[in-house]
């Protein structure tokens, strides 16, 4: 193709989308920056101020701090008055910046950026040998996984979550056996059994390190009704029955996804309830042009969660397997009553309730 047959608004258009990229992409580094050292939390509780006495009230080194609000300021994330030589990060933009924000802080996000970034070269090679990347090349992502869902569990899941299954309250309240399967750390286990002390919960997953701080935090908040085992999720087999489980995202990073699924299903008791949280995604590329997270989710996917389900000689099924594949997966692993809910405010996630 000549130049002459170019589109030249088209190419230039698409040269400005790629700097915008660019941009964004070294921005997103110094957003996990300013969360990590919590630049944005000290600037909320501050008025205006120079850079000597954001360094001064953070602790931290000037020099750096200097150059961080440069690029805060560039990209128009903190507002800087050229005169007084003050910056300041708008209370808006605290809203989702800042820890004080819980579930809504994104700026925990940025730092799967640079986490991501540490397996690119092993990425490449399987790019072009096949294979994957097992979890021991990240070592991050579990501690950034837990911070992130724990805020999202202590906002929501006893007030909202629990609630969208019919009756499972009160159940709840009366005594009943519950299991989360692929637990991590088990907060989500904890948070439930400390609301609900009539029934029983028993978290699953395959870290030593994870069940282990199940463990500790059950022991720390003296909870009796919680306990915590190490067990590969596809291993189930039905011979303990629950009557009702819980996934957390944790159904695309499996190996074998089908596998766990029938055995979810075998471990539900009669009349048993299945919630299973995972993204909010359609099951084709161009069902997700308009996905506010699409890019994110499907990078996150290439980087993590399907590269590490293949590194175990699994399915790959990927972050972004949809609501059509997750509905059909379901119904094949026996589910007959499959329903699909969704929180305002969450676009990360759909919330599959399905019982045999």
């Amino acid at each position: 193709m000549t130049t002459a047959q170019l589109d030249q608004a088209k190419a230039e258009a698409f040269g400005g989308q790629m700097v915008g990229i660019l941009n964004n992409a070294l921005i997103g580094l110094m957003v996990s920056v300013g969360h990590r050292t919590g630049l944005f939390d000290t600037m909320a509780e501050m008025r205006p101020s120079t850079v000597e006495e954001i360094a001064r009230k953070s602790g931290l080194n000037e020099r750096y701090v200097r150059e961080w609000l440069g690029a805060m300021t560039v990209s128009r994330i903190v507002e800087h008055d050229p005169l007084a030589m003050t910056y300041a990060l708008p209370p808006e933009h605290a809203a989702s910046l800042t820890r004080a924000a819980g579930s809504g802080n994104l700026a925990g996000l940025a730092e799967y950026v640079a986490c991501m970034g540490n397996v690119e070269d092993q990425i490449v090679e399987c790019f072009r040998k096949g294979g994957g990347v097992p979890y021991s090349s990240f070592p991050r992502f579990q501690e950034l996984m837990r911070a992130e869902s724990a805020a999202v569990y202590d906002a929501s899941l006893i007030d909202v979550t629990l609630p969208m299954v019919d009756g499972l309250i009160d159940k709840l309240k009366a005594g009943i056996d519950v299991a989360d399967i692929a637990c991590g750390a088990g907060h989500a286990i904890n948070i439930m059994a400390e609301a609900f002390p009539n029934s029983h919960f028993t978290g699953y997953d395959f870290s030593e390190e994870g069940i282990a701080r199940g463990r500790a935090e059950a022991a720390e908040r003296g909870l009796k009704n919680a306990r915590f085992e190490l067990k590969d999720a596809a291993t189930l087999d039905g011979s303990e029955k629950f009557d009702f489980i819980t996934v957390f995202d944790a159904i695309h990073d499996q190996a074998k996804p089908v596998k766990v699924l029938d055995g979810i299903a075998k471990s539900l008791k009669p009349g048993g309830a299945f919630l299973c949280v995972d993204i909010q995604a359609d099951s084709t590329h161009a069902g997700n042009m308009e996905h506010p997270l699409g890019p994110l989710l499907y990078s996150v996917s290439t980087f993590h969660c399907m590269t590490v389900s293949l590194a175990y000689d699994g399915d790959g099924l990927g972050t972004m397997w949809g609501e059509q594949l997750t509905k059909k997966m379901l119904s094949d692993a026996g589910f007959k009553d499959i329903t699909t809910k969704t929180v305002e405010g969450d676009i990360m996630n759909n919330y599959y309730i399905a019982r045999r």
